[in-house]
């Protein structure tokens, strides 16, 4: 089965969605226990299981710390809150990407994820 495309929401999706288990850390807003869920050029989604007060709309800069299977440094995002979904006990947050000042890193970390993808190996590695 393929980890590569990730259905949720359906609508609009120009580029691949990657599944990743990447931490993510938003400074002041997101600490700890966030998963970075999956990953494209253009977008990803964010899930939570603290409260956080994530606003629509709202510009944000988030560190990805990768998992270290991927053997690459963290790198920062400039992101844009796209969606929130939020449940009893955790949340989603879709952002799209409006910025990657380590580029390079970026980009390592999204070939990585299509190659594992289209190798068929795991993150839990």
């Amino acid at each position: 089965m393929s980890e590569q495309v990730r259905t949720f929401p359906p609508e609009g999706r120009k580029n691949i969605r990657y599944r990743t288990l990447a931490r993510v850390r938003i400074y002041g807003i997101l600490e700890e226990d966030s998963l970075l869920k999956d990953l494209s050029v253009t977008g990803c989604c964010v899930e939570c299981t603290s409260l956080a007060d994530i606003q629509p709309n709202t510009r944000y800069k988030m560190e990805i710390i990768p998992e270290k299977a991927a053997n690459i440094d963290k790198f920062e995002l400039l992101v844009e809150t796209k969606w929130v979904r939020s449940g009893e006990y955790s949340g989603e947050v879709g952002f799209a990407i409006t910025a990657s000042p380590r580029g390079k890193l970026f980009q390592r970390y999204v070939d990585y994820l299509s190659w594992r993808a289209a190798t068929g190996q795991s993150s839990l590695a």
